[in-house]
């Protein structure tokens, strides 16, 4: 097996809880931490802070599609597509558009 994947980091994969408001409700994300890292990145692209830019993607996605059964899951598919987006791999319509058009 490739040495990118089997040596990768240990800390990236470890598992770490986030407090959150999400519409005046405290909640907690347990993603990991590589997963942080990203939303933190996307976030701080997008002139927000991480639990900011998170609150608004929850309302969006709430708006357009109704309830969010896995919140945390979620957020691993966006940092997928924003990676996806930043290495020019994006393949569908919905995937092209940068962060900064959530509504705001």
């Amino acid at each position: 097996m490739c040495q990118i994947y089997s040596g990768t980091n240990p800390e990236l994969y470890q598992s770490v809880s986030r407090s959150l408001r999400i519409n005046g409700v405290v909640t907690s994300v347990r993603l990991e931490q590589r997963f942080w890292q990203i939303l933190d990145e996307i976030a701080a692209g997008e002139g927000f802070s991480t639990p900011q830019f998170l609150g608004k993607l929850h309302d969006e996605v709430v708006s357009q599609r109704g309830d969010i059964p896995n919140f945390a899951s979620l957020l691993r598919v966006v940092c997928t597509v924003y990676l996806e987006h930043q290495a020019g791999l994006a393949t569908h319509p919905e995937t092209t558009k940068p962060a900064s058009r959530l509504a705001g």
